[in-house]
């Protein structure tokens, strides 16, 4: 039979798909695109926020369109499914199966009772996983769920507690993937500098990033979700020293207020906050500080947003994405008075958005005239017909960040030096040396 997947949401989820897809895959079946020619169907939901329930509920909709055609069974499972399941199962007869992650355990069985299959029981295995993002890079889930319990945030109700992998299972995975011709290798977990907490008692992500970057055929590594308060100076000097590492620290700061953060259950606060970011810059040149920051949480005057935003003129951060904070029942914030009005929150966005693209181009303007290191992903052909190369810098996370784009010769796949010509707001133009 032939299966067709759809994943919505985060890194993370996308890991848990592709080891979905590698189960199938083991189980003989054949994996396509085009959902026109799939008799099975498997979603992978997000549920984090609204907007990514809503865009759930619209691609299960929009895949039971196909059981009108060719598709006989309709799977879905993640993290919609894990806080609504008994309701979706009353409301969506379309859909064959629900699966929560705490049933993950029996995932086969009951695929293959819903298909009525006869294959042996198999679970899903990272070692199975077949990467869907190409042959340049691949994620590596070192940890599921979170202790940290932020009042915004229902991971932890939806991931469980936070659990660290065993060292020799990563590593394991890693050097799969590695054979396989996978060249950066970037880390993710809810809490990536949790790390090794739970099992070994204490954080072993610069640990394990050494170990890494030991493996045969492992050129980059990138470790992304690092809490401010956890990060170590073990962490620092191994980015520091170790020339494989990106030196790239992606922490979400989510606020500076102090108040907003003790409202949020955050460990950090402003001062703090501010001596973590002055000591990256100093003890590592070059490095790329990205952050992430939430608009309109409860109880978010303008005095606290404005202090937020000198915050982010002070910082002039290399990369920053903003959001508005989204009520989410079940969390701690959900039940807080003083909401912050629709209009005040997108205000709030707007701002810090249109100050950070000037922060970013000014930035880039001082990478003018300079050399990096780049792989190259693509090519792709202008409108005055010229071939560009598409490639990333060690300051760009594929999907999130920017892109450089090359004049000259290149493979895909492979890594070239190339000097810095011009920028625009986000993005680079260079040429291959």
């Amino acid at each position: 039979m032939k299966v067709g997947f759809v994943s919505l949401g985060c890194s993370k989820n996308l890991v848990d798909t592709e080891m979905m897809v590698g189960l199938f895959k083991k189980n003989k079946y054949e994996i396509v695109n085009n959902p026109e020619e799939a008799e099975v169907i498997v979603i992978n939901t997000c549920g984090f926020i609204q907007q990514a329930k809503e865009e759930a509920i619209n691609t299960i909709l929009e895949m039971a369109e196909y059981k009108k055609k060719k598709c006989k069974v309709l799977i879905v499972t993640g993290c919609l499914i894990e806080r609504y399941k008994d309701e979706l199962t009353k409301e969506m007869p379309e859909v064959d199966l629900f699966i929560k992650f705490s049933e993950y355990d029996s995932f086969w069985k009951q695929v293959e009772n819903i298909i009525k299959k006869k294959n042996d029981y198999t679970e899903l295995d990272f070692l199975d996983r077949i990467v869907t993002t190409g042959n340049n890079y691949a994620y590596i889930r070192i940890a599921d769920g979170c202790d940290n319990f932020c009042t915004f945030c229902a991971i932890p109700y939806i991931r469980g507690r936070f659990t660290s992998r065993k060292e020799e299972d990563i590593l394991e995975e890693v050097r799969s993937l590695a054979k396989q011709g996978i060249r950066e290798f970037i880390i993710i977990a809810q809490d990536t500098t949790k790390y090794g907490v739970d099992i070994y008692g204490k954080p072993m992500l610069a640990d394990i990033l050494h170990k890494i970057s030991e493996i045969d055929g492992v050129e980059w590594i990138r470790f992304l979700y690092s809490y401010p308060e956890t990060i170590t100076y073990d962490l620092i000097k191994e980015v520091k020293n170790n020339d494989k590492i990106c030196k790239y620290f992606d922490i979400p700061m989510q606020h500076i207020s102090d108040k907003i953060l003790k409202k949020m259950n955050r460990k950090s606060n402003k001062e703090s906050t501010k001596k973590l970011i002055t000591k990256l810059r100093k003890e590592i040149p070059n490095v790329i500080i990205r952050s992430t920051l939430m608009v309109g949480f409860p109880g978010e005057t303008q005095e606290d947003f404005e202090e937020l935003y000198e915050f982010v003129k002070w910082a002039k951060f290399d990369k920053l994405g903003c959001f508005t904070y989204s009520k989410e029942e079940g969390t701690g914030a959900s039940k807080m008075p003083m909401q912050v009005h629709p209009m005040t929150k997108k205000s709030r966005y707007n701002k810090i958005m249109s100050l950070q693209q000037q922060i970013s181009k000014d930035n880039l303007k001082r990478l003018i005239g300079k050399e990096y290191k780049v792989l190259i992903e693509n090519a792709i052909v202008a409108d005055d017909n010229e071939v560009y190369f598409v490639g990333r810098t060690y300051m760009d996370v594929p999907e999130i960040d920017g892109y450089i784009y090359l004049k000259g010769e290149a493979d895909i796949n492979t890594f070239v030096k190339c000097k810095v010509t011009s920028v625009n707001e986000y993005d680079l133009m260079g040429e291959i040396l």
